[in-house]
């Protein structure tokens, strides 16, 4: 995979940087000596406006302790900016904050729960390989992202306001698998629970995807990273529908929105000592 073909150019207006600057460190920062860098101020707020974009369903809010009550401050301050118009959901999990294009997300849960044979990856430590979860497993993870769905679902129809919010009680379930999936990403990894979080992928031959594109509309020359994730390579074969699938409904949304240009989808193989999911 390589560059892909993207829009035209940004139809929306531009976006002052300092104020996308100020409302990160201002929102999400206030009252702590951590001061947020630039630089990653201006990729989370490219990230939301990915989101609200389509090009994805979710982000995983991960810089720093905030809670929902500044994320939603903080995307107050980015719709004064003129980012991200469209109404967006505040979903929390056991501490995780995930931002939800509402929509997107719940067609995504809905097509996963469709998918034969599931896109679920077994990389549980006793393993001496991955391997695609077997039937079982799988309609246990069904089960989960079933009861997200409906809790997305109600969540939608409840909802008032630019930017609604939720809390969900992961009671059983493996939260990398079900954050994996809304995500976007087109297979997910699992485990066993009982085994703890560790797994079989130290010095597995992963193939690593990543999707980049420009985003004039926030900065000239900012690229911002849409999506990274990882492939057992040794899995690619089995699972090449369902990433060329994932990769063509990525490009058709990038051809239908104003806010990227340059997109490209790139991926290497790589090998590591240990991997942390």
């Amino acid at each position: 995979m390589g560059p892909a073909a993207g829009a035209e150019g940004p139809a929306g207006s531009a976006l002052s940087a300092p104020r996308l600057v100020a409302a990160a460190r201002e929102e999400l920062g206030a009252g702590r000596r951590w001061r947020l860098p630039a630089a990653r101020a201006l990729q989370l707020a490219g990230e939301v406006l990915a989101v609200a974009a389509g090009l994805k369903p979710a982000l995983l809010y991960d810089c720093g302790a905030a809670g929902p009550a500044e994320l939603r401050r903080y995307l107050a301050r980015l719709r004064e900016a003129g980012l991200a118009p469209r109404r967006l959901h505040l979903l929390g999990a056991e501490g995780s904050a995930l931002l939800l294009h509402p929509g997107l997300a719940r067609r995504r849960l809905a097509a996963v729960l469709r998918a034969r044979p599931a896109p679920f990856m077994d990389v549980s430590a006793g393993r001496q390989c991955p391997a695609l979860c077997g039937p079982a497993e799988a309609e246990s993870i069904r089960g989960h992202l079933a009861t997200l769905l409906a809790h997305l679902g109600a969540a939608e129809a409840a909802a008032t306001g630019p930017v609604s919010s939720s809390e969900v009680v992961p009671a059983g379930w493996n939260l990398c698998t079900i954050v994996g999936v809304l995500l976007g990403y087109p297979a997910a990894y699992t485990f066993s629970v009982e085994e703890g979080a560790e797994n079989c992928l130290a010095l597995t031959p992963l193939r690593v995807f990543t999707v980049q594109a420009s985003c004039p509309r926030i900065r000239d020359g900012l690229r911002v990273q849409i999506y990274s994730f990882s492939i057992p390579e040794s899995l690619c074969a089995e699972l090449k529908e369902v990433l060329d699938a994932w990769c063509d409904e990525l490009k058709e949304a990038f051809s239908v929105q104003n806010d990227f240009v340059d997109l490209c989808i790139l991926s290497e193989v790589v090998s590591l000592p240990a991997v942390a999911l």
